[in-house]
């Protein structure tokens, strides 16, 4: 479970993040919405210890990232805005310098690897360098080297972002299979279509403070609207939600 309590992060005179807090729980996907420079790539950030917040808290399963971050990145497995992968190396060789990072021992490595590689379908792709990888191949390779430690929370920053139909598709029931394991999903994304297919409860971001945090179904019995997306842009207005 990721808990988030009153998070500020500010740049110069700019608060890119004013207060947020939300609780994203394990067996759930939570989605994380709002328009283009309303903070959630920011709070992502810090819920991941990339950004350490100007006050608030992160508990990553009860660990304070402020306390532990070491003990909180083990716990998370997270797939970021830049996928960052190493392009002199295969996929396989990817996901196993990640997992030797994480201090595992070579049996365990070689097990989730190839399971990795299963659940995703990366059969083909496992032993080409990454370098000239499609989008949806870097994604996968991406996702597998995040999922290597078998963290109990995922957190995908917009994880289907320039994917084709097909790898949409696939990566939306890897999400499920993961919500069926009992794990905490974290993400965001601009698709609404996709949030209401595949979110238990969604969180609206705007201005840098959460707006809304219900479950797709009160959201649009909060707004009046029959469509999650017209429900979107009533919650955050509608000059934002033209902008988004």
């Amino acid at each position: 479970m990721i808990e988030v309590k009153d998070l500020h992060k500010a740049f110069g005179d700019v608060r890119a993040v004013d207060g947020v807090g939300f609780t994203a729980r394990d067996g759930e996907i939570t989605g994380l919405l709002g328009p283009n420079g309303a903070g959630k790539t920011t709070t992502l950030r810090m819920l991941y210890t990339l950004m350490t917040p100007d006050r608030g808290q992160v508990l990553v399963d009860g660990i304070d990232a402020a306390v532990d971050p070491l003990a909180v990145r083990r716990r998370l497995g997270v797939l970021p805005d830049a996928r960052g992968l190493y392009k002199r190396l295969t996929a396989r060789e990817n996901i196993d310098y990640f997992a030797r990072l994480q201090g595992l021992p070579d049996d365990e490595v070689r097990e989730r690897r190839e399971a990795l590689v299963q659940a995703l379908d990366m059969g083909d792709i496992a032993d080409r360098r990454t370098e000239g990888f499609s989008q949806g191949q870097r994604v996968k390779t991406a996702i597998a080297r995040a999922l290597i430690h078998d963290p109990g929370n995922v957190i995908l920053d917009e994880p289907t972002n320039g994917l084709d139909v097909m790898a949409t598709r696939a990566l939306r029931q890897f999400m499920l299979k993961l919500r069926a394991e009992g794990r905490c999903v974290l993400f965001s994304s601009h698709i609404m279509q996709e949030v209401g297919a595949l979110c238990d409860r969604i969180v609206v971001i705007a201005r840098g403070r959460v707006v809304a945090d219900e479950t797709p179904d009160a959201l649009r019995a909060q707004t009046g609207e029959a469509n999650l997306e017209d429900a979107f842009v009533k919650i955050i207005g509608s000059d934002e939600g033209l902008a988004a």
